[in-house]
């Protein structure tokens, strides 16, 4: 037989890889674009909505699941999805640039969550014909391994490259100590001398290169005094020359470290045109009224040009995609199950639909599907925000880089012993022993965020550390989720559809919570938020009580043909 038709390959040929190109348009999809949309001053709830939105089509991928479990080959389905993946990847990159971009960008986005959701029922099909069950439940960990690997290379070391463009482009970042001190070293009047100097010189700034201008030069802000009320200052911002006729120089500023005391109370989001370059905006900064000895804070005040790093980035992810149809198509093997000319289309349709919802103890099963990541489904939303948002806003003020490294670094390692560790537990004895460690795994380290919000850490070190545990928990109790919905459908002659139509009810307990997630957010406050988030846990321990009793403990132990 010629090597393009091989039946059989090493499935370490191509399950990290296929599983890889799997999570990555997801995880562009509902994380890295929450990230985008952040940096672009987009809020909270309206990135957590809309991207949780965007989460419809795995909600809705099992009506047309039995298509592609009915027409055509899955190895078929899987290069042509990779190709049209692509293609959205690079419209993405090019929206940027365009006025509607926040519109034009969610219509592709759209079109990457189709396409991913269908490439998703081909490629969790094409692993259950092509494997034995026990070398399915060896993969699965490894197979959930490469999965999130995705999501740490594109919460990682995408936006690990997004923010170094993001550094290197744009106007350079100003960084401004801020103290606090006693009023009467406040010194007014050099603060109007320096307004009056800038406006006066105007006429001979216009040729120049721009370059962000604060004023006062060295800003501080007084102690709170009962008899004079003062406890702000005001800052403006202007530029030093007019950027270029059809571009908008977006300025943000917030607190990077210091004083929790020292906060800010106006804008944070500046723009500046060719029209308005030279008129001063102003936000204000204040002090607590129970801080009353001299302190300081650092203050940052960033213009990179966050289309054109976002740009870049996707766009590479385009050319990837491009690279692994090819590979695939190359390297995939051919089972002998996986052919069009064995599948009944008469009434396959509706009989695949309705085959699911009578597997024995289908109710608590779906409850379980819904309700396993009703926590961490939130958490996951607000994550990203709340790394990336400013000090007063009770963030941690990482930048894209810092954010970035440190999810691609020691969370990576966490993650890849999490995930191997419960695959080959899972396979050596069984799914039924180690379901409950594997829910307590993804739902206990939760708490660090808590930790987290009420300490607001400076210290990386400290803070990559907790994401190592969230990390570890994930990659170990997202194995037994996965697992479980191999369970569901391999006793059912349309694995493919099945899988699907569970990956479904998975993504259905995603998209609501997510949804809902940013207006909690904003109501509740960070450090409230990550409190409820560990209360949301209990729903998902009493769903895993019920389907426990129904659990084969044998799964995933035993080894059959590949059919």
């Amino acid at each position: 037989m010629n090597d393009k038709k091989k039946t059989n390959r090493n499935p370490w040929t191509w399950i990290p890889s296929l599983y890889f190109a799997e999570g990555i348009p997801y995880i562009i999809v509902m994380f890295v674009a929450s990230d985008m949309y952040k940096t672009l001053g987009v809020s909270n709830s309206s990135l957590a909505f809309w991207t949780s939105i965007i989460y419809l089509p795995w909600v809705i991928k099992p009506l047309w699941s039995p298509f592609v479990d009915i027409y055509s080959t899955r190895r078929k389905w899987i290069i042509i999805m990779q190709i049209i993946l692509a293609v959205s990847f690079a419209g993405v990159s090019l929206a940027l640039h365009l006025p509607w971009w926040f519109p034009i960008t969610l219509i592709f986005l759209w079109l990457m969550a189709f396409t991913s959701s269908t490439h998703d029922i081909a490629a969790d099909g094409f692993y259950m014909l092509a494997l034995t069950e026990n070398k399915q439940a060896f993969f699965t960990g490894i197979r959930s391994t490469f999965y999130r690997l995705a999501m740490i290379v594109g919460l990682g070391l995408l936006v690990i490259i997004t923010g170094l463009i993001l550094d290197n482009t744009g106007l350079e970042s100003k960084k401004l100590t801020i103290e606090a001190v006693s009023e009467t070293k406040i010194n007014e009047d050099a603060v109007t001398e320096q307004i009056e100097k800038y406006k006066n010189n105007i006429s001979n700034l216009s040729e120049k290169e721009p370059e962000i201008k604060v004023f006062p030069e060295n800003i501080k802000v007084p102690l709170y005094n009962r008899e004079t009320g003062l406890d702000s200052v005001n800052i403006w911002f202007a530029l030093t020359a007019p950027p270029a006729d059809d571009e908008t120089v977006k300025m943000t500023f917030g607190q990077k470290s210091g004083s929790k005391d020292i906060y800010l109370s106006g804008k944070s989001v500046f723009e500046f045109d060719k029209n308005n370059w030279n008129k001063l905006q102003v936000t204000t900064i204040k002090v607590k009224h129970n801080l009353k000895e001299k302190t300081e804070a650092r203050y940052d005040a960033k213009a990179g040009n966050v289309p054109l790093a976002w740009s870049i980035s996707i766009g590479a992810l385009a050319v990837l995609f491009l690279l692994l149809a090819l590979y695939h198509k190359l390297i995939l093997p051919y089972p002998a199950s996986d052919t069009s000319s064995k599948k009944e289309k008469k009434g396959a349709y509706w009989e695949v639909l309705a085959s699911f919802f009578k597997i024995k103890g289908i109710v608590p099963a779906i409850a379980f599907l819904l309700l396993y990541r009703f926590s961490e489904s939130q958490l996951t939303k607000m994550a990203s925000p709340f790394l990336l948002d400013s000090r007063e806003n009770g963030g941690l003020a990482m930048s894209l880089t810092e954010k970035g490294f440190a999810y691609g670094t020691v969370g990576i390692i966490s993650l890849l012993i999490g995930g191997i560790l419960g695959g080959i537990l899972a396979a050596r004895h069984g799914l039924k022993k180690w379901i409950w460690w594997m829910a307590i795994a993804i739902n206990l380290p939760n708490i660090v965020y808590i930790f987290m919000s009420y300490v607001l850490p400076e210290n990386r070190v400290t803070i990559n550390l907790m994401i190592a545990v969230e990390q570890f928990g994930y990659g170990f109790g997202f194995t037994g989720y996965m697992l479980y919905m191999i369970y569901l459908a391999s006793k059912s002659k349309y694995k493919t559809a099945h899988f699907a139509i569970a990956t479904g009810f998975m993504a259905l307990g995603m998209m609501i919570p997510g949804m809902m997630s940013g207006y909690i957010q904003e109501l509740l406050g960070y450090q409230h938020f990550f409190i409820y988030v560990i209360i949301c846990t209990i729903p998902s321990f009493i769903a895993l009580w019920f389907v426990n009793r129904t659990l084969d403990p044998d799964f995933g132990i035993k080894n059959d043909t590949v059919g």
